[in-house]
Parts: C-alpha cells; structure tokens; sequence
C-alpha cells in the first residue's frame, strides 16, 4: 500500500502543477473564431481566455467519476440512484453552476441554479417512477440531489476562488486543506491517546485533530507570507488571515473527511474506488478539499 502511495503521489502532484501552469498560461491566449463566439453566448466579453479554463476542463473530466463513487456507495445500501443519470445531470450542474457568474444578469443566474435542481428533480422522479414503479422513488430521487450537490456544486467554489484569484492562491489553499491530514497523522501516530468518534473512524484522535489545525495554521500563515511576492496585489494574503484560513480549513477539511467515512462506512466499502493505486478512489484524495472549498471562497471574500 505505502509503495503504491509513494509513487502515486509524486504523479499526482506533477499532473496538478502541469495543469496549474497551462491554467495560467491559458489567462493570455486570445480568444478568436470559434472560441470568441462560444464566449458571447456564455455572456464573457474578454478578450484572453477566461480563468480556470483548464482547471474547469479537468474539473468536468473528474465530475462524473466522483458521481459514479458516490452512485456505487448508494448502490451498495440498496438505493437505485442511477449511475448513468447521476454521471450525466452532475456534470450538467457542474456547468450551468461554473457558468453562472459570466451571465449579464444576476437575476439569470439565479434562474439557471434554480432551474437546474429543478432539473434533478424532475428527471430523477421521471427515471425512479418509470414503469409504474412507486417503490423507492423518494430515497433514489434524494439520493441523485445529494451526489449531484456532492460530486458537481462542491467544486464549482474552487472555480470560484479561481475567478478572483490566481492558481497559485488556490493551490495554496488546497495545500493548507491537505498539510491537516499529514500533521493529524503524525501527531496521532505519536501522540494519540484518546480516540474522536471511534465509532466513526477508529483512527482518529483528538491529539491528531489539534496536530492538524496546528500544521494547518502554520503552513497557512506561511503561504499567506509567501503570497506577497505573487504579481497581482490581488492575490496578496495578510498572515492572520492565512492562519485563521488554516485552522478553519483543518476543522472543515476533518469534517470532510468524516462525511466520507460516513458513507463508506454505510456502504460497507474500505474506499470509495480503485482508480488511484495505493490511494483508493478521487473521493478519497478529495473528501477534505470538497467541504473546504465554501470556507475558503468565503473566507477571501470576507477579507478581500
């Protein structure tokens, strides 16, 4: 297990710095034929590339896979929520939700949000009724809304952060969100004594929980100060903010981690998938960034 981890973990963190650089090189290319067209529908009228447009093509590709986790997790508890519905209305939301701020009219946006659950809705309750079926058909339509909110509007606040801010910024918040889960181990591997919600995650430990916020609010403090030799003032983070970020995103980033031991742990599954060897599935790499993305998006607007 250790083995695989340490060769995926290098390839993960080459694949995110190689999709960080191209997101930000994408900011200067200019938008021609096509391209240009596409963007006046969508209501953007810059002249480059908007932001995160690579990070919203690698968003969309991960989108269905984290559906089809979730999907298999309902699945195993006996809820039919539809893998290949799920697969298709979560990416849909994904878009109609990252697209929303490039509309002319707030009001739009809102009626676009508004429209897509109501798409949910209607075709989850036309998907579990089919047949003249009545059995089940609250549970399963339930269960399509919470993986669409869980596996496509989650990330979108990442594609929020990243409208405002550079890549760099959001690399370092997910990087704070992360170095919580190294300081919990190690401080747990050393130090825990007294078990959190044994019933839960057996290895967690309260002594883990402060080594993760005490590492989170260090390393968030210290990419704040880094943050000042980014170019754009923008992007300029004071220190308190990065250490208060730090200990929100460590709290946050654990209840993350809780809800998805929560499923797993009522499907009866040890991870969510298989696709990243020694890791488990994208679940399992993104559980804490997923549920901090909110805290962060709202922690820069707050302080901005």
């Amino acid at each position: 297990m250790l083995r695989y981890r340490l060769i995926t973990g290098p390839i993960l963190i080459a694949l995110i710095l190689g999709v960080v650089w191209l997101d930000t090189a994408m900011e200067h290319v200019t938008l021609t034929g096509v391209w240009r067209s596409l963007a006046d529908a969508i209501g953007y009228h810059g002249t480059t590339a908007p932001r995160g447009t690579i990070l919203f093509l690698v968003a969309l590709a991960i989108v269905p896979l984290m559906a089809r986790e979730t999907t298999r997790m309902f699945e195993r508890v006996g809820i039919d929520a539809s893998r290949t519905l799920a697969m298709v209305a979560s990416p849909i939301v994904f878009v109609g939700a990252a697209a929303a701020p490039f509309l002319a009219s707030p009001l739009r946006a809102t009626g676009l949000l508004a429209s897509l659950l109501v798409f949910l809705l209607v075709a989850g309750l036309l998907r579990f009724s089919r047949g003249q079926n009545v059995k089940g058909v609250m549970a399963a339509t339930g269960g399509l809304l919470l993986v669409a909110v869980y596996s496509g509007v989650l990330l979108v606040f990442w594609m929020l952060i990243r409208h405002d801010h550079s890549a760099w910024v959001l690399v370092g918040a997910i990087l704070t969100t992360k170095s919580c889960d190294i300081g919990a181990y190690f401080a747990g591997v050393t130090l825990g004594k007294h078990k959190m919600i044994p019933w839960l995650s057996p290895g967690k430990t309260w002594e883990g929980l402060v080594g993760g916020i005490v590492t989170a609010a260090l390393v968030g403090g210290l990419l704040a100060l880094a943050s000042e030799n980014l170019p754009n003032p923008e992007d300029h983070i004071r220190w308190p903010i990065g250490v208060i970020g730090g200990v929100l995103v460590a709290l946050v980033g654990q209840f993350g981690d809780l809800v998805e031991s929560l499923f797993k742990r009522d499907a009866g599954l040890k991870d969510s998938g298989t696709l990243l060897p020694g890791m488990g599935g994208i679940l399992d790499v993104l559980d804490s960034p997923l549920m901090t993305g909110p805290i962060v998006y709202w922690l820069l607007v707050a302080t901005s």
